[in-house]
């Protein structure tokens, strides 16, 4: 068959594998496929160096389908290429319990490099693999040795422009010069709500012009031979990212064309039957492929395998040549943890007399951890000097030949925490953010996907309670706390001094399933004397008897963070009126939670009722540790300004209130 009839078909086979499979789950989003495919086609087919039957593939080019509703674009392109992906599957698009859901999961599919549909995520996601691929290369590539290399793609669409986390992380892929970034924009002027132009005015060449970025076009996206050169031109320019904008037509051959009629849904029995004639599909039976199409696809098979062969044979003359970066650039792809490498936390804060913030506990910990934990990467939203995250024995990760640890990702906390969950899933480096708990709220979606895609990322958000003071109400986070527990699968910990926070950074790093939040203070803490109470340790199942008067409590109190100190005071001052109490630090309900039945028994045994918790925020869900009977000190309202110490006393956050709630308890009781 000649070539450009091959190129047709297999680019038809691609739209009606599609458009069959969201008219047969009569849902989806038809149109973006029908329009993205061929621009799609010409970068898998002549592009993209990728291995099929090694999805894992270090040196593999990463995907990214920003524009998730279009989700069976990427799903069709899979399977034709020869991923672990049935068309059974794909004939149970968007059905319970299938591999094709509605929108692209990161782990459910082999070949899904980041889970997206939230627009300007998977735009984010991939400036973080670009990010990644750059700090393995600066750290291991050798002249003659180049064994990182490869670029980041990603298809965009007119959405993921619109949305704010884009601006953020172009601005700072654009800064950073990551000339293997290469994206694909989808420029077809649609949205459901009808033409971008009742709410998208702006000329967003010229707006990534200004970011640094390369801009070429706009081409037609429905030109191969546009699009490939496009392609090539972007691959030339190494030292800057490219937009590629191409020009494409919404559900393009469907009566529904160009119109905002057509994203959202289906096209209906009778739209399709006109789809397939004005494409020259001849197949009326759905999900057919024709051989030529398939073989043609398949191809990527052999290729991938040559390419990857390639790479290993490179591979290993660079283990022979320098065998030590090899060892540790193994040691970094896997994400274990060297053996040991907690000792140097043994001991870390003994014999400590000043009392400590818990963010400076943190930077302690951290840069003790940086001498054997080689992939810890991250900084911070333009705070490190205040979040104490900068670690001091390592240099910058800039754009030149700078090839250190310490990253700076400016005032943009919604594009760090995205970039932070690409570079997690590219693999390598295990990143750490930072901020102000407060703003959290700008970093919930990449939170939340960070939990749902199973992501190692540490999340630190320092200024944890009303003891930041003076900056009053807007800096003191109240329901952030309650609202991070929230979310599915991520671990938070809020560590009460200097040696439950060596140990929250510990769980964190060895927590492999999941991001953990560090909720840090910036008021100094005294360092709990562990030889008079119990070891810090227990941070690791997330709740243990820090202290108790006698082991038949009458009361038990229950702290988190700073407050834990609350709690004991408050437990001093009832045992001197005659009443037995058990001090608990709680400081990860969800690691309390993972642990079995019979250990949380022990530490909150079911028949002692009387029970009283203490955090500096709103009380939401403390119920389910204090009972019916029990009684929770938090916050109804928000903060004030005013010195720490002043705000904790003008909301009742005292050793005395809390006593005395104990005491209230206990009569009810």
């Amino acid at each position: 068959m000649p070539e450009a009839k091959t190129d047709a078909l297999c680019i038809n086979t691609l739209r009606f594998l599609a458009v069959d499979a969201v008219e047969n789950a009569h849902s989806g989003h038809p149109g973006a496929p029908l329009g993205m495919a061929p621009m799609a086609y010409v970068l898998w087919d002549r592009h993209l160096r990728h291995s099929p039957q090694d999805p894992t593939w270090p040196n593999r080019d990463r995907f990214v389908l920003s524009a998730g509703h279009a989700s069976m674009l990427l799903y069709g392109l899979l399977h034709l290429t020869g991923y672990d992906l049935p068309l059974e599957q794909i004939q149970r698009f968007r059905q319970l319990g299938s591999m094709t859901a509605g929108h692209p999961e990161y782990g459910l599919v082999p070949g899904i490099e980041t889970t997206t549909g939230p627009l300007g995520q998977g735009f984010a996601n991939a400036v973080g693999m670009a990010i990644a691929e750059r700090w393995l290369a600066q750290h291991y590539n050798r002249p003659g040795h180049e064994i990182i290399d490869h670029r980041t793609y990603a298809i965009v669409s007119d959405g993921d422009m619109e949305e704010g986390v884009t601006s953020e992380a172009a601005s700072l892929a654009g800064t950073l010069k990551l000339g293997k970034l290469i994206y694909l924009y989808d420029d077809n002027n649609i949205s459901i709500e009808g033409d971008t132009s009742i709410a998208f005015t702006e000329d967003v060449g010229k707006r990534f012009d200004a970011y640094g970025w390369q801009v070429i076009g706009p081409i037609d996206g429905f030109d191969l031979e546009a699009v490939d050169k496009a392609i090539r031109e972007a691959q030339a320019d190494t030292d800057r990212p490219s937009l590629i904008m191409a020009k494409t037509v919404i559900g393009y051959g469907s009566p529904k064309a160009g119109t905002g009629a057509v994203p959202g849904e289906p096209l209906g029995e009778e739209a399709v039957k006109l789809t397939k004639q004005e494409l020259g599909w001849p197949y009326e039976e759905p999900f057919t492929l024709p051989d030529d199409a398939l073989g043609h696809f398949r191809q990527a098979v052999d290729r991938g395998r040559e390419q990857q062969q390639q790479w290993k044979i490179l591979l290993d003359t660079y283990r022979e040549a320098h065998p030590a970066e090899a060892k540790q650039l193994d040691m970094d792809l896997s994400g274990d943890l060297p053996a040991g490498w907690d000792s140097v936390l043994k001991g870390l804060f003994d014999g400590a007399e000043k009392p400590v913030s818990t963010r400076d506990a943190g930077n302690t910990v951290m840069n003790a951890i940086a001498i054997t934990v080689h992939v810890l990467t991250g900084g911070s939203a333009d705070l490190a000097p205040s979040n104490k995250t900068l670690l001091t024995t390592h240099g910058d990760f800039g754009f030149e030949d700078e090839i250190d640890h310490n990253m700076h990702f400016g005032i943009r906390e919604h594009a760090m925490g995205s970039i932070a969950n690409g570079m997690a899933a590219h693999g390598g480096p295990i990143p750490y953010t930072a901020t102000f708990l407060i703003f959290s709220d700008y970093m919930r979606p990449p939170i939340r996907l960070a939990a749902l895609m199973g992501l190692r990322v540490v999340f630190i958000f320092t200024h944890d309670s009303i003891g930041v003071g003076e900056d009053g109400p807007t800096h003191q986070p109240i329901e952030q706390l309650a609202a991070l527990r929230a979310v599915p699968n991520l671990a938070v910990i809020r560590p009460a001094d200097a040696t439950e926070t060596a140990e929250a950074w510990k769980a964190a790093l060895e927590r492999r399933d999941g991001p953990t939040v560090l909720a840090l203070s910036r008021q100094n803490l005294p360092v709990l004397d562990r030889n008079a109470l119990a070891s810090a340790d227990g941070v690791q199942r997330g709740g243990y008897v820090v202290w108790e008067a006698s082991p038949q409590a009458e009361v038990i109190l229950i702290g988190t963070g700073s407050e834990l100190h609350i709690a004991l005071d408050a437990g001093k001052l009832l045992q001197e009126s005659g009443i037995s109490a058990r001090v608990v630090s709680l400081p990860s309900w969800e690691l309390f939670e993972a642990q079995s039945a019979e250990y949380r028994n022990q530490v909150l045994p079911p028949g002692v009722t009387a029970r009283v918790s203490v955090e500096a925020g709103v009380t939401m869900g403390w119920e389910r540790y204090v009972g019916a009977l029990g009684t929770a000190v938090g916050l109804s309202g928000f903060g004030a300004s005013g010195k720490g110490p002043d705000v904790y006393k003008h909301f009742g956050l005292t050793p005395d209130r809390v006593a005395e709630e104990a005491k209230r308890v206990l009569h009810r009781k």
